[in-house]
């Protein structure tokens, strides 16, 4: 699998918000570093999953719409909206953020992203 089919078929998975599916993609040494409208973020592998834990408890679904995927030897970019569906209101699909990211890829996993996110 190339590097972009990988990163392609991340945001095509579950694994935004499902910890099993989100530790088949990471490397053990995995590093986000994450420029969201609140601030600065640094997760690891384990923070990851937890996340996509917690991302679980409150939205019934994701949805992840891709707008532009380019790659360039190990390096993966992708510009993309993130929606969801919130367990009180499963008929109604919200924005949740617009979404820049690099992957570096390694070993055949997510090695480094270097992503920015704001709000709609």
């Amino acid at each position: 699998m190339t590097p972009k089919e990988l990163v392609q078929s991340f945001y095509d998975s579950d694994a935004l918000y499902n910890s099993t599916t989100l530790a088949e993609f990471l490397h053990p040494d995995v590093i986000l570093e994450w420029n969201s409208s609140k601030g600065f973020l640094k997760k690891n592998k384990e923070e990851l999953l937890q996340l996509a834990d917690e991302l679980k408890i409150g939205y019934e679904a994701f949805v992840v719409q891709i707008h532009q995927i380019i790659a360039e030897d190990n390096l993966v970019s992708v510009h993309y909206t993130h929606f969801g569906t919130t367990i009180e209101n499963p008929n109604h699909i919200n924005r949740l953020a617009y979404f820049f990211v690099i992957w570096e890829i390694q070993d055949g996993k997510l090695y480094k992203g270097y992503q920015m996110s704001q709000l709609p």
